[in-house]
């Protein structure tokens, strides 16, 4: 990557800009993008991951968006291995977190997760609990595999997410993420190919958004009034890259307007490349129309720092840094409010020190290796 004076320039004067989600104020523009590292034995963070999230906010990071984190419900995760929002070690290591994050001067929210169908009985940290969802039916298309939940499942993830919400803001962080993207729980009654309920929670759009908008209210209601409340979705899921909730902004607005009533602060539209217009006739991407049609904040993410998609540095390949060029023009045209980097960051927990300190030419290329780390 050629990088010119003016340009180096430039982003460090973009993204440094602070923004304000509800209650909040994030330093800059920049975030850390979710990512499952799986170093948490017993579901409990330790002090390697308080560092691992504390270099990056001393260098710079304005946001800390977590990796997924389980909410306390039996069929919510699968690995021993992934951080858990429930259970007083867990919450004690998660404070631990907030603490380190917030004395390195940045900001920090736990994305809350539940995986529904993707998760497979037998595994731990719950061996004996079925996989849920809505319909029984795994995003492959696969029947059989679990279980359709029944109003009283429903009531018990709702109450989940809630709890772990009051923990979040009770041991000190500054919101909380909820994950209904990449064919996990909320995303799998979103999709109408996973979402073939006949109930008020299947149907149309805004019947399928309803189990997400209730996990929201509840939320909203068991914080404080400007505690920021993000939503993270997406279009596409982890064994459907070309699966889309939908095909037009009109079903798209459907999809986003219960959930903003409910009282999402921001939203998080991820994609696998940020640069690609999300429908015909505009150069918006997913977080453009998001922000067009909800007026909410938006968070932009996919391969941002990579010179590609981040699929192929998620399937163990290295990648080139990529120019920021295209990035800094959305954000001048306020097309999103922050942008979350991912795997770039991982690779090099400086990035956002070297972005805003006009260094962009020290970024290191991505190196598969770091997955296997907890630098």
């Amino acid at each position: 990557m050629t990088v010119t004076a003016s340009s180096a320039s430039r982003a460090a004067e973009i993204l440094s800009r602070p923004v304000t989600l509800n209650g909040l104020t994030v330093p800059n523009r920049i975030a850390m993008a979710p990512m499952t590292r799986m170093f948490s034995p017993g579901g409990v963070p330790g002090e390697d991951v308080q560092s691992y999230y504390a270099r990056r906010a001393a260098a710079g990071v304005g946001l800390i968006v977590t990796e997924g984190t389980y909410v306390g419900h039996e069929s919510a995760g699968q690995s021993d291995r992934v951080p858990r929002f429930h259970g007083e070690e867990q919450l004690a290591g998660w404070a631990k977190v907030a603490e380190a994050v917030h004395a390195a001067g940045g900001t920090i929210v736990p994305q809350l997760w539940h995986i529904g169908m993707v998760r497979k009985q037998g595994e731990p940290p719950f061996a004996d609990a079925p996989a849920v969802g809505p319909s029984g039916i795994r995003v492959d298309g696969t029947e059989g595999a679990g279980k359709a939940m029944t109003q009283r499942d429903l009531d018990d993830v709702i109450g989940a997410f809630a709890d772990a919400a009051a923990a979040a803001e009770r041991i000190g962080f500054d919101g909380v993420e909820l994950h209904g993207a990449h064919g996990y729980l909320l995303d799998q009654f979103l999709w109408a190919t996973t979402n073939r309920r006949t109930d008020a929670y299947g149907g149309d759009a805004v019947a399928r958004a309803k189990f997400a908008a209730e996990i929201v209210a509840a939320v909203r209601a068991t914080v404080s009034p400007d505690f920021p409340v993000i939503f993270r979705y997406s279009q596409w899921k982890q064994e459907a890259y070309e699966a889309r909730l939908a095909e037009t902004p009109e079903e798209l607005e459907a999809i986003l307007s219960p959930l903003a009533a409910a009282g999402v602060d921001a939203f998080h539209a991820s994609t696998r490349r940020y640069w690609v217009p999300e429908f015909e006739g505009s150069d918006l991407n997913l977080a453009g129309w998001t922000k067009k049609l909800t007026g909410k904040p938006v968070i932009s993410v996919g391969s941002v720092g990579l010179d590609g998609d981040f699929l192929r540095a998620f399937a163990g390949e290295g990648a080139a840094v990529g120019s920021l060029d295209n990035l800094l023009d959305r954000l001048e045209r306020d097309e999103f409010d922050l942008v979350a980097v991912g795997r770039a960051l991982l690779q090099d927990p400086e990035w956002a020190a070297k972005v805003l300190g006009n260094r962009i030419e020290e970024l290191q290329p991505y190196d598969a290796a770091a997955l296997k780390t907890l630098s």
